[in-house]
């Protein structure tokens, strides 16, 4: 795992349930997400968006793709945790949701 002093943005957020680094409050996935998403928006954009540096989306980024693993794990933990506490189903979730598989 890419440690953060290899960022000049992104940092651990002591607390948090998640162990990927962050900006500011914002989850590095978070800000990488709006790069590749169905809508993808340039790291220009995204840094407009969210009213951060460019280089902190550009880190992001960095910091995604060499951390699929653990981002990709810690989806897993999270969408475990919506299942057991029934949030995937109605009222939370629309009635006709069906997750990706």
């Amino acid at each position: 795992m890419i440690q953060s002093g290899e960022y000049r943005y992104l940092r651990p957020k002591p607390g948090s349930n998640y162990q990927q680094l962050f900006f500011d409050r914002i989850r590095a996935e978070v800000l990488y997400r709006e790069t590749v998403g169905r809508e993808p928006l340039t790291p220009e954009e995204v840094a407009r968006e969210y009213s951060v540096p460019v280089d902190a989306v550009l880190e992001a980024i960095d910091y995604c793709v060499k951390n699929k693993e653990l981002l990709d794990a810690e989806r897993a933990r999270e969408w475990d945790r919506i299942k057991a506490a029934g949030r995937d189903k109605w009222p939370y979730a629309p009635k006709d949701f069906k997750p990706d598989a």
